[in-house]
């Protein structure tokens, strides 16, 4: 079957708005309860699912220009774009743990104060807005994660992160609010500071994956063993060499050199390398560019 990339783009774009919503929805009433409430950290993890709002754009906006078509300017197409996505992602992801731990610290800090500001018991609306955050962002994480792995996304992978960010933020929040109930005013920032470096974490890695992608880093093995067994499924091709992939975004751009019987015709010869490229299409679940060298299977241009 042959790769639908409009379908992988309506994917993405679809659970992307599903979970823009989501964020939307639980920013009021997290925000809301907070206040009323009296949690500021459930007030600040409101904030945090405001701020996911602009990395749900950033996917939208990554897939739309991402997805078009070359142009005179970009003939090789706008793949990059996505890549930028997933690193704006990432780093949105990175300020919030900075953020967190920032928090977190000056809360510590303030209760070492003289006259520091004794710590507010939460009423139960605080306990259920932050149970229902974690419920409604790990179901959207698991969703856009596997969404992100079967559309090769990297920016709906990093998105998938971000709410993932969001459920252990008010994890930390009903920690918090827990220790606090208990006595423990430590609770709440040292919980904080956990989810923080384990935010910070993640965000390094994607920014790596964007950093190799824009270096011209190759193709996974995973990948590179379903292209090899493509070409090798095919008995008129003798030997094949200087195979080089690279990753732009979703799309995968490769070249070889393919070795053919010296007798062939120009037009028999073009058909075996027309058939490889629409087996490489057909069986590898992402876009694909290929270039194919012809040459006649001689000893001199072995390898």
């Amino acid at each position: 079957m042959h790769y639908d990339r409009r379908q992988d783009d309506a994917s993405i774009c679809r659970i992307t708005w599903v979970g823009l919503w989501g964020n939307l929805g639980l920013a009021i009433i997290k925000t809301a309860t907070g206040l009323l409430g009296g949690s500021l950290a459930l007030v600040a993890d409101g904030f945090h699912s405001f701020s996911d709002l602009a990395t749900d754009i950033a996917v939208i906006f990554g897939v739309y220009f991402g997805g078009k078509a070359p142009d005179h300017n970009h003939p090789y197409g706008h793949g990059r774009i996505e890549t930028f996505s997933a690193a704006f992602v990432a780093a949105a992801l990175a300020l919030v743990g900075v953020g967190m731990i920032y928090k977190a610290g000056r809360d510590i800090a303030q209760m070492h104060l003289p006259g520091g500001s004794d710590s507010v018991v939460p009423g139960m609306a605080v306990f259920t807005a932050a149970i229902l955050s974690i419920g409604v962002k790990e179901a959207l994480y698991q969703w856009t994660r596997r969404v992100a792995i079967k559309t090769h996304s990297t920016a709906l992978y990093a998105n998938a992160w971000h709410h993932r960010s969001d459920a252990l933020s008010s994890i930390a929040v009903l920690a918090g609010a827990l220790a606090v109930r208990l006595g423990y005013a430590y609770g709440d920032p040292l919980a904080a500071l956990a989810v923080a470096l384990m935010i910070i974490l993640v965000a390094v890695r994607i920014i790596g994956d964007c950093f190799s992608e824009l270096s011209e880093r190759a193709v996974d093995r995973q990948t590179l063993r379903q292209i090899e067994n493509v070409i090798q499924s095919d008995e008129r091709i003798c030997q094949w060499h200087r195979l080089r992939t690279r990753s732009v975004g979703r799309e995968i751009f490769i070249d070889l050199h393919i070795l053919v019987e010296p007798q062939l015709n120009i037009a028999e010869a073009h058909r075996i390398a027309d058939t490889l490229e629409s087996n490489l299409h057909e069986q590898i679940p992402r876009p694909i560019n290929v270039i194919v060298h012809v040459e006649p299977d001689l000893p001199e241009l072995r390898r």
